[in-house]
């Protein structure tokens, strides 16, 4: 027998927890750590009186090449100790989160999401739903024994087993959630582009979308793996949106990112929108009163005046659905949440005319492009027309690839050192304010939030699931916005030199 220690798993392997799971990369992520990672949250769960034996677990994955052999471990580790893994296949992530909330039964995802297919990851569900930061911390704290002559030396299954047959369940379910709740034929006339790349929904947002009466052109499908972040979207994303626009007389174009919880989703123009803007149109549509999203999203959720309540939250979805959980002790009418990536959250049922559409408190992609464009039907508009009734703040996002996480966290230490705002401020404008000018205030929620007198923001933030320093950035137009954009990109540049 082998005693695992996941916090000592999690230093030794670089596998490490981000947003609602474990990820790194896939050489690192061998059959004994994701078995492993697997066997602590069940065993979790067990302390915590979630989980009797017995019980079934659902078990999904992307379209990664490595996921297979991921799959395979976690099914292991769930077998082993005493529990039915259900095979629900290739599905997207709130497709298994929905599906373990039905039947209230624990499941997981294999996925990286966004990022490139040297990573993978591992997102973790419990029967009420995600992982939540108390949870993970509990998982770290997991003592764990491997069974005897389980794994090779490399750290690879010794005989791995077949995954049990996949079964269409969630698959299922997940898509008649959307036909049950919208009208039959809503979308009749509507033009969409579908740019389905290797998304893992893209099936599914396909017959959704056509069954509720558009007519859809499929675009881009690929069996190479795509990293699409809805954050940091690609120039040839963006150039491929404004072709297919110009070839084709679409209405919008819509997509998703690699596990199908994050959408992208342009205008006629095929401008993708961003996606704080995408939760706000949502939000609306939706007739949401209690709207809760990162410090990082987008103003305009605040001066439009659609929404009874706004909570800002850290980034991160288990901090939203935190504030979520808190608003429904209080808050009347609808509650839902989105964050800056474009993903959807509903933490209350949605109800229209004698329609319910189910709470489900984890990322979506397909909700939020139903939602902005129902709204855009609702309202006679396009897409751009929405976008020109919101107040006008325009927000970018990038990132610098290859910055470790501790090196991040240590320039913006240095740069806000504590209970010295004072020396804060002057850094921040030695850094930034033969550009930017002076500080107006700053806001150390999530990584650094930084005003400008002229009323621009840098927010500065170490990703919580690749090595990555993002920044955001807000201001009165898209011009300004970009060219904030781009000069923080080339002082970050010269900062992770420095």
């Amino acid at each position: 027998m082998k005693q695992i220690k996941i916090g000592q798993l999690m230093e030794t392997s670089g596998v490490k927890f981000g947003t609602s799971g474990a990820r790194g990369l896939v050489e690192s992520m061998t059959d004994e750590v994701c078995y492993s990672y697997t066997a602590a949250f069940l065993q979790h769960l067990e302390q915590n009186g979630e989980l009797n034996r017995g019980s079934a677990v659902a078990i999904a994955g992307d379209l990664r090449p490595s996921t297979a052999r991921i799959l395979t471990a976690c099914a292991a580790a769930i077998a082993d100790l005493g529990y039915q893994p259900i095979n629900c296949g290739r599905i997207a992530s709130p497709a298994i989160a929905c599906y373990g909330l039905e039947q209230m039964i624990p499941s997981l995802m294999v996925t990286g999401s966004h990022i490139p297919d040297d990573r993978n990851g591992i997102k973790f569900n419990k029967a009420g739903g995600e992982i939540l930061k108390e949870d993970e911390h509990r998982i770290r704290h997991q003592e764990i024994t491997l069974p005897t002559g389980k794994f090779t030396t490399d750290g690879r299954l010794s005989a791995p087993p077949a995954l049990p047959p996949q079964q269409p369940d969630a698959n299922d379910n997940y898509r008649q959630r959307y036909l049950d709740f919208f009208p039959q034929d809503c979308l009749e006339g509507v033009r969409v582009g579908l740019y389905e790349h290797s998304s893992v929904v893209r099936d599914a947002m396909h017959d959704v979308l056509s069954a509720l009466g558009a007519s859809v052109t499929r675009l881009g499908r690929t069996d190479t793996f795509t990293p699409v972040d809805t954050e940091a979207i690609r120039p040839e994303d963006i150039e491929l949106a404004r072709q297919w626009a110009k070839e084709h007389d679409f209405d919008c174009i819509v997509s998703a990112d690699g596990d199908g919880d994050r959408p992208l989703i342009s205008d006629e123009g095929g401008n993708w929108l961003r996606g704080d803007i995408a939760g706000i149109l949502c939000a609306r549509y939706l007739g949401a009163r209690t709207v809760a999203t990162p410090v990082s999203s987008n103003s305009a959720v605040e001066k439009s005046g659609y929404f009874s309540r706004v909570i800002r939250t850290r980034i991160g979805s288990p901090y939203v659905i935190a504030a979520m959980n808190e608003a429904l002790t209080s808050d009347t009418g609808p509650v839902v949440g989105y964050e800056a990536n474009g993903g959807f959250l509903t933490g209350s049922d949605i109800q229209q005319e004698n329609r319910i559409l189910k709470a489900l408190p984890t990322r979506d992609a397909i909700i939020a492009i139903l939602g902005v464009i129902l709204l855009a039907r609702r309202e006679n508009s396009t897409i751009a027309g929405l976008l020109e009734q919101l107040p006008q703040r325009f927000t970018a996002s990038d990132r610098i690839k290859a910055f470790p996480t501790e090196l991040s966290r240590s320039r913006l230490a240095w740069l806000y050192p504590d209970n010295d705002e004072e020396l804060a401020r002057n850094r921040i404008e030695t850094l930034f304010s033969a550009h930017f000018g002076k500080v107006a205030s700053i806001n150390n929620t999530d990584g650094l939030r930084i005003t400008f007198e002229h009323g621009g923001v840098v927010h500065l933030r170490p990703s919580g699931n690749a090595p990555e320093l993002r920044c955001y950035n807000e201001a009165d137009s898209q011009q300004q916005v970009e060219a904030m954009q781009k000069t923080c990109m080339a002082i970050l540049g010269e900062w992770k030199k420095d």
